[in-house]
């Protein structure tokens, strides 16, 4: 991309990767599924090729409007790209792999979703949501019942001791426990355990 001084270019030829690409008479732009950089790189190329198979064989096709099935950071390191490394789809295939790899060898394992602590800006319901695709990255998926113990162990002193009649109940009762626990706990009708705490250890010397 070509610049005076500080000045960045924005002209159509400087800006499009891919100037000689056309669409085919009748071929129709489906709508993809956004990849921001996080998550399987791998999956992302799957169903971005599954949409694209009419345009099968058409590599630089492929490749052009590759663009439009990313967001985000992706986005940036896309057009940041030297294309004319890129001869063929696998080309290009491998570099993104390449690239956003780290997300599939970084995956979360049992002890690291005992630590996935929730923040107090963040709903309950969101952040069960959050765990939960945590815990379906896991290596040798999780049974529901192993899920739910997990989650319990997640949670800080406060909620904890309220779960634990969660046990052995479907996840989103989980959640939804959680849900009806903060609320009391923030309108006062139940009280918490560390102020029950202090309550029975002050009864207790008096006694």
């Amino acid at each position: 991309m070509q610049g005076i001084g500080s000045q960045m270019s924005v002209a159509y030829k400087d800006l499009c990767l891919f100037l000689d690409v056309h669409l085919p008479a009748g071929f129709k732009i489906p709508k993809f599924d956004l990849y921001n950089g996080q998550g399987d790189p791998v999956a992302h190329l799957r169903g971005y090729y599954s949409k694209m198979r009419g345009a099968d064989g058409k590599d630089k096709l492929l490749m052009a409007y590759f663009s439009l099935s990313l967001s985000g950071a992706a986005l940036e390191w896309y057009t940041r790209q030297d294309v004319s490394k890129w001869y063929t789809w696998d080309d290009m295939a491998q570099t993104f792999f390449r690239h956003f790899q780290y997300n599939i060898e970084i995956i979360p394992d049992r002890m690291s979703l005992t630590k996935m602590e929730k923040k107090p800006t963040i709903r309950i319901r969101e952040y069960g949501l959050k765990w939960r695709e945590q815990a379906a990255r896991v290596n040798l998926l999780m049974e529901e019942k192993e899920m739910v113990e997990y989650f319990l162990q997640a949670q800080e002193p406060t909620y904890f001791g309220y779960f634990i009649s969660a046990v052995g109940r479907p996840f989103n009762d989980v959640v939804k426990m959680g849900e009806m626990v903060k609320y009391g706990l923030k309108s006062s009708k139940i009280m918490s355990y560390s102020a029950l705490k202090a309550t029975t250890q002050a009864i207790q010397n008096d006694t």
